[in-house]
């Protein structure tokens, strides 16, 4: 793979500090090598080097140039697949699974606070609701909310209070949380990434990784260096291909956004006046908010798996005027795509391949919040503790023949599948 640079995003385009870490050169040794530098790589190495770990990361590209530089920005608290994990257990662990649906949360705002990350960090956020089915779930997740103390406001919102909150007819209801939120990901990963660096951590950058010799001190190879270190841990998600074990149990799924051009104060009254994160509950689904310069970011799933931002655009924005018709005489500034981590099961894929070589991948859409635990949870496994770990080894991923090689063709007929499914 060639090193690439960013791809052309509005956060690429409004980066407080671009990167520009040196690239992998000569022999080097660390305690823990870390492969990949989007969220779970940085969270992993910044909890490694607050605790006295010598890290090195190796990226292929930049840091955060995958999906956790180009998302939706939305800060959803959960973990997709918890239930199954909760049903595997041999006893109760409903508060221990709960408390890590909302651990990546404070994770950021800690991290944020701490290391003074200028990422544009907002609370509030919105599940929408289409149909019936859609307000039944959101009153499941209320008393889910209550049930365990949830400490952020919560509430259920009328068809008429949503439209009001939002400036669209095109929902029937929500729940709105406090807890939740949105940030600008790559300069939050950007900024997590200095964090770590001035901790004592080492990054190197345009340096893909092309081998794992597996061993007692397993060595990552890259064209003009390597890192021999006592742990490894593969952080790549979506875009890791290295390991024949970890291929077939993933799917690429492309997510794509649009960036209106600057709205002014009077049209963001009327849209979205509280400035929250809003998503819908489908599959192929549809999420926005504002960017702090108030430009609408829209964004949504769809078959399409290239990156032409004339072809996103077409997609994407007949579903944006769907929803907001106020803005058709609005220039559309940006438009990028990156692909995401689904599993079969939901279930994030936590487990090693080695006793000394970890890997965490499969998000299922829940990236921002779940990598920042993903990181934690992988820096207590390098240091020996393992309860949190072994919740997500212990399921075995489901594995799909030819996945691999016809990820492509198997994602555009789920997605078929899932839109026929959305629409009943």
């Amino acid at each position: 793979m060639n090193p690439q640079q960013h791809t052309g995003s509005y956060y690429a385009a409004t980066v407080n500090q671009p990167t520009d870490y040196a690239t992998l050169k000569g022999e080097q040794t660390a305690d823990v090598c870390v492969i990949g530098a989007g969220f779970t790589g940085v969270s992993t190495a910044l909890h490694l080097a607050e605790r006295g770990y010598n890290v090195h990361v190796v990226e292929a590209n930049r840091v955060g140039w995958g999906a956790s530089g180009r998302n939706g920005g939305q800060m959803i608290g959960g973990i997709a697949g918890a239930s199954r994990i909760a049903r595997a257990q041999v006893k109760d662990i409903d508060q221990l699974v709960w408390d890590m649906r909302w651990a990546g949360h404070e994770i950021i705002r800690e991290r944020v606070a701490t290391y003074d990350i200028q990422c544009d960090l907002k609370s509030g956020y919105l599940d929408v609701a289409i149909k019936n089915r859609h307000l039944d779930a959101l009153k499941r997740d209320l008393e889910a909310l209550e049930k365990f103390d949830f400490p952020h406001e919560v509430r259920l919102l009328s068809r008429s209070e949503t439209a009001d909150t939002i400036g669209t007819q095109a929902y029937i209801g929500a729940l709105l949380n406090m807890g939740n939120g949105h940030i600008h990901p790559l300069n939050l990963c950007i900024g997590e990434a200095h964090a770590a660096v001035s901790l004592g951590a080492t990054f190197y950058e345009q340096s893909p990784v092309l081998n794992i010799e597996h061993g007692g001190k397993p060595r990552v190879v890259s064209k003009h260096g390597s890192v021999s270190a006592d742990f490894v841990v593969l952080a790549g998600n979506a875009y890791h291909f290295l390991e024949t074990k970890l291929r077939g149990i993933l799917f690429p799924v492309n997510s794509f956004i649009l960036a209106t051009e600057p709205l002014s104060e009077t049209l963001v009254n009327f849209l979205n006046p509280k400035d929250l994160a809003v998503c819908d509950p489908n599959f192929v689904l549809e999420y926005f908010r504002l960017s702090a310069d108030k430009r609408l970011l829209f964004g949504g799933r769809c078959n399409y798996s290239g990156s032409d931002p004339q072809v996103i655009k077409k997609n994407l924005l007949p579903r944006m005027l769907k929803i907001y018709p106020e803005l058709e005489d609005k220039k559309i500034a940006y438009a990028w795509g990156g692909t995401i981590g689904v599993t079969i099961n939901r279930v994030p894929q936590l487990g090693r391949l080695s006793p000394n070589v970890f890997y965490s991948q499969g998000y299922s859409g829940h990236g921002v919040n779940v990598t920042h635990l993903a990181g934690q949870i992988m820096a207590d496994a390098v240091a020996g503790t393992f309860e949190r770990f072994d919740l997500f080894a212990n399921i075995k991923p489901i594995r799909i023949p030819g996945a691999h090689t016809f990820s492509k063709q198997m994602v555009a007929l789920g997605m078929i599948y899932y839109q026929l499914k959305d629409r009943l």
